[in-house]
């Protein structure tokens, strides 16, 4: 009988015992893996918040910074970008178009964005994916607004419903005066649009017509009909999204703003902020990994745990092996292959337990959290993790197996029954 038979006989006699550890084992792998997918996964997710822009523009500050608060809605930002270089800047040859941001007020928590409509036209996400309309559409009337999925989720909005727009972002003090209605409700992205209130540029401005200085001021407040003739055209911006007709101008135009003698302007590639946004959030990712690494160390640790304990009540087999034959090193051996086959039997448990999972929190992930999870074959990477958990499986079955080799004949003819 061969040393892989004999094992595999082994194994199946104590079916409970090994099933238990197979199955911890295999749970430790699917969590490594799974871990590792998720982790992409996000990283693809978080890349794939803003696509198709070439710059974002906004006041002098740090790149992480002008995309926190243009794109992930995240902070303030330091300056505005007055009208006039923004139209300065936009009317040169290598733009090819340009849609600007307008930040600073909220609504319940949630971010209010002014921008124009071409906005929900060059917004892209996911690799050039477009937003799309669950209910309603884009803003017509000056006081529409249209807003995000976890916006009408939270708040239980529908179109046609009236919303206030407070000032500032932590302000009590609301335009009550000039409410807006819904006229639109997006599809579920995944993205910062999802928490937040989009109106016209124009309606930024109209709601601020009777303000100054972060006050309102004293007297009547303007009609909203005469509000529609005024002329609305803002005094400054926030930021800007800025599309290019070639890419070999990017950075052309880029040294332009970010030398314009007029104000200190910035300008961004997001993907490059992106990535230096990553590197920053990167400790907790390894954080992560580790943590699951750690698991299944504890697993295999369980495993050399299972047999070292089961040796003493396999004494008398490994005595009668001794008897027909069997050397130190064949008793070893043998320890360490039923390891091993654990081991394997674990990881190709694990994967399994790992694709199955994916198939079926997949859509759920994409829906609840903008989470895409592309279901594809194990990497390299993964194979080298399944091939470095068999190798542990042997290594930590030595100290079971030198235990066995010191096992002698007479001392398992000893044991008695």
């Amino acid at each position: 009988m061969t040393l892989t038979r004999l094992a595999f006989k082994s194994l199946l006699s104590r079916g409970f015992t090994v099933g238990l550890t197979v199955f911890a084992i295999a749970l430790s792998v699917a969590l490594f893996l799974g871990v590792e997918k998720l982790r992409t996964g996000a990283r693809a997710s978080f890349a794939d918040t803003i696509s198709s822009t070439d710059l974002i523009m906004g006041a002098r500050s740090g790149s992480v910074q002008l995309l926190l608060y243009s794109v992930f809605r995240i902070g303030n930002a330091t300056n505005n970008v007055s009208w006039e270089s923004y139209e300065d800047l936009t009317g040169r040859p290598e733009v090819d178009w340009a849609v600007p941001i307008s930040l600073g007020d909220s609504h319940r928590q949630f971010r209010v964005m002014g921008t124009t409509r071409a906005y929900f036209d060059r917004y892209k996400y996911r690799g050039g994916r477009s937003l799309e309309f669950a209910a309603g559409g884009e803003f017509a009337d000056l006081f529409d607004a249209v807003v995000g999925a976890d916006v009408a989720d939270t708040l239980g909005y529908a179109v046609g419903d009236p919303i206030v727009v407070a000032h500032g972002l932590a302000s009590f003090t609301e335009h009550d005066d000039l409410p807006f209605r819904i006229s639109g409700v997006l599809e579920k992205t995944g993205t910062p649009v999802d928490r937040t209130v989009l109106v016209g540029l124009g309606a930024i401005e109209a709601i601020h017509v009777d303000w100054q200085g972060g006050g309102r001021k004293s007297g009547p407040a303007t009609p909203a009909e005469m509000l529609r003739e005024m002329d609305l055209e803002p005094a400054a911006i926030t930021a800007a999204m800025i599309g290019v007709k070639s890419r070999l101008q990017v950075f052309k135009l880029q040294r332009a703003i970010n030398e314009y003698p007029e104000e200190p302007l910035l300008a961004i590639l997001p993907g490059l902020a992106l990535q230096e946004l990553w590197e920053i959030v990167g400790v907790a990712e390894t954080a992560l990994t580790g943590v699951s690494a750690m698991v299944v160390v504890t697993a295999l640790l369980g495993m050399a745990a299972m047999i070292l304990s089961g040796l003493n009540e396999r004494r008398r087999e490994m005595a009668i092996l001794r008897a027909v034959g069997a050397g130190p090193m064949t008793i070893a051996s043998l320890l360490m292959t039923e390891a091993m086959a654990m081991a394997a039997a674990g990881a190709v448990l694990g994967i399994a337990l790992l694709f199955g999972g994916l198939l079926l929190l997949r859509p759920w992930l994409d829906a609840a959290y903008g989470l895409y999870l592309p279901v594809t074959g194990l990497t390299p990477r993964d194979l080298g993790v399944l091939a470095i958990v068999v190798a542990a499986a042997a290594a930590v079955s030595l100290v079971p197996a030198a235990r066995a080799y010191r096992m002698s004949l007479a001392d398992g003819m000893m044991i008695k029954f």
